[in-house]
């Protein structure tokens, strides 16, 4: 029973981070070299992939295997794009960005 949980999951999650980057299973499979049913044949649960095709799915969205299974995080590429800005950044932009962030949760 807990296989078909883990199972579908990983399934929805790779479901929904596709959507995220508004990009199709076809165009996906075929930009990481694979057939163009095979996103789609995972997403719909009856095909895993490889541990080598996972990483290269992590790659595809420039996130880590760690942030694909953080299931509370529906954007993970935009948080590691926002981190690579900030990473540029001085101190003082950082604590201004940091500020502005809070207002913004604030504001609801």
């Amino acid at each position: 029973m807990k296989d078909h949980t883990y199972r579908k999951e990983f399934c929805n999650r790779l479901t929904r981070l596709r959507m995220n980057k508004d990009v199709s299973a076809r165009d996906m499979s075929l930009s990481l070299g694979l057939s163009e049913s095979y996103i789609n044949k995972i997403e719909n649960e009856k095909t895993l992939p490889s541990m080598s095709t996972f990483f290269d799915i992590c790659d595809y969205f420039h996130i880590t295997p760690m942030e694909f299974f953080n299931m509370e995080e529906p954007f993970p590429f935009d948080i590691a794009a926002a981190v690579s800005e900030m990473n540029h950044m001085s101190r003082e932009q950082i604590s201004r960005m940091i500020a502005f962030m809070k207002d913004i949760n604030h504001r609801g």
